[in-house]
This record gives structure tokens, sequence and C-alpha cells, in this order.
């Protein structure tokens, strides 16, 4: 196990030096000038010199050959530096610390909902199929994988919010300051970003449930008399949990990388918003670390949905 684990580790690290390179280079290539965008902020001032233009290039490390570029960047992440915001004049690790808890806690309150409320649906339209309970879970599967996040969130804005003003439209308020509050801000943003993980859950779950109760073992348990809870929770359930297991950990990085999307719309000051803006104004080194925080958490998310294969099916060992 803990060979294996060790590769897995070394694995995922050449995986986000691979798209630290892609997303270093593909922000490099589209056209304009941070500083230009920086220059527009500072308009109120006076235009800049080429003097001044020089400094900040020089200050933010633009003067220099784009690979010295590069390997500055991960030379400051592996002593802690992440770099300086051009367009926010800020450390980026404050700048990261201060939103990272805002989209952990919306994507880990969706993965929670999409994958319990997947796996429920997924049961109950396998164990019952045919009939009316499988047919509104697979409809609303459906309707699930294919309705576009951001119109979802739009139509709920208008819906929820503006018509039956049931639910604020907008923004984001912590838990700890207010829960009530906090609780009414995340319902719609939570519900966008675990639709798309909940239908494909519930779908997977019901194949996977359909699978095992045809098996042998399903039937012997049947005919010891042993009640459907047992049956079902004790037998088919952890064992068609694999599959559901696996597209867990593809999840996870659907939920955080939704946040994009979901926290532009509802205007929520979390990672995904920061990304957004940042590309508009060609952030760069914002951009970079933001997206090497989220690989890293699909990486390792995805190391522990793999580990977990040997807990659900004994048969399963690493070598």
């Amino acid at each position: 196990m803990t060979a294996y684990i060790i590769r897995r580790l070394i694995q995922g690290f050449f995986i986000l030096i691979i798209m630290s390179l892609i997303v270093f280079f593909a922000m490099r290539l589209l056209p304009g000038d941070p500083l230009v965008i920086f220059m527009g902020q500072q308009a109120s001032s006076g235009a800049m010199s080429e003097a001044q233009m020089a400094s900040l290039r020089h200050e933010y490390g633009l003067d220099k050959p784009i690979m010295i570029q590069y390997v500055d960047w991960v030379g400051g992440i592996f002593r802690g530096n992440l770099g300086t915001s051009i367009y926010y004049h800020e450390d980026i690790g404050k700048l990261l610390g201060e939103r990272f808890p805002i989209t952990l806690h919306l994507g880990v309150a969706a993965f929670v909902v999409a994958n319990v409320f997947g796996i429920l649906l997924g049961v109950f339209a396998g164990i019952r199929r045919g009939t009316w309970i499988d047919t509104v879970s697979t409809t609303l599967a459906n309707i699930g994988i294919t309705v576009p996040v951001f119109w979802l969130g739009i139509l709920m804005i208008f819906t929820l919010g503006l018509k039956l003003n049931w639910l604020p439209i907008y923004g984001y308020t912590s838990p700890f300051d207010n829960f009530w509050m906090s609780t009414k801000q995340a319902i719609m943003p939570v519900f966008c970003l675990a639709i798309t993980g909940m239908a494909y859950t519930a779908r997977q779950t019901r194949s996977a449930m359909l699978e095992v109760i045809r098996q042998d073992y399903i039937r012997t348990a049947w005919s010891k008399g042993l009640r459907e809870r047992t049956i079902i929770i004790k037998h088919a359930l952890k064992n068609s949990l694999i599959p559901v297991i696996t597209l867990m950990g593809i999840g996870l990085g659907m939920v955080f990388g939704g946040a994009v999307l979901v926290e532009t719309v509802f205007a929520i000051p979390g990672i995904g918003r920061l990304l957004v803006t940042s590309v508009f104004a060609q952030d760069y080194v914002v951009v970079q670390s933001g997206t090497l925080v989220i690989a890293t958490i699909i990486v390792l998310s995805n190391l522990i949905v793999d580990i977990s294969y040997g807990w659900l099916d004994p048969r399963i060992r690493y070598n």
C-alpha cells in the first residue's frame, strides 16, 4: 500500500507540473498586456512614463525570458511564495487564503448533497425498477445532466429571488457570522453546483444496483429470509459503490470547476470568481496559482478514491 501511494503521489506531481506548464503558457498567449490594464486603473493619476512601465515590468518579473519567469514562479511555490497580483496589488497567498474557505464551504456542501441524494435516488430506482420511482429518478437525472449550470442559476435568481423573494440573489455570509443568512445565500449556489454530480451519481448507482442485485449471493441472501434493508445496505450497496466512488472523484473536480461559473453568477467572492476576474485582467500569477490549488485538490481526491477501493472490495490489492 505504501509503495502504491508513493507511486501515485509521484504521478500526481508530474500531472501538476504538466498542468502548470499548460496554464502558464496559455495565459501568455492571450493578446494584451496586464500592465496596460494596470495603467487603466491608474488613469486618474495620469499616464505612466516609459520608465515607470519598465520599473513595473522589472518589479513583476515580466522583463525576464518566459522560461525564467516559469522557473521563478515554481521556485517561489516551493518557498511558500505564490507571488504578487498585478491587478489586486496584494500577496496571492493572502488572496487565495481569504477566498478558499468560501469555495471550500460551498464545494463541500455541494459534494455532500450531490452524493447523498444521488445515491439515494439511484438505489431506489435500482431496487424499484420499472415503477414510478424509477421513472421519476431517471427523468430528474437526465434533466440534471443536460441543464446548463449558469442558465439554471439565472433562472433560480429570477424565480426564487426576484419574483418570490424567498432567497437572497447574491453574496456570501460566513456561517460563523450569521448562520441563517449564510444558509439562505448558499441554497441556490449549492444546488447549482450539486445538480450535475447528483444526476451522474444517480444514474451510475442505479446501473450498479441493477447489476449487483442479479448476483447469486443476493439471491442467497433473499433465500435466507434476511430483511430487505439488510440485503440492500450490507450486501448490495457496498458492492455497487466502487464505480460510484470513482465517479465521486471526478465529481469533486466538476464541483470546483463549476464554482467558476456559479460564483460569477451569484457574485460570490470565492476562488472561482477571483480566477474569472484575473483572466480578464490577465493577472497571470493569480490564474496560475488558483488553478494549481484546484488541481492539487483533484489529484489528492483521486488518490483517496483509489485507496478506498480496497476497503469496499477486499479482493482488490495494491502491489
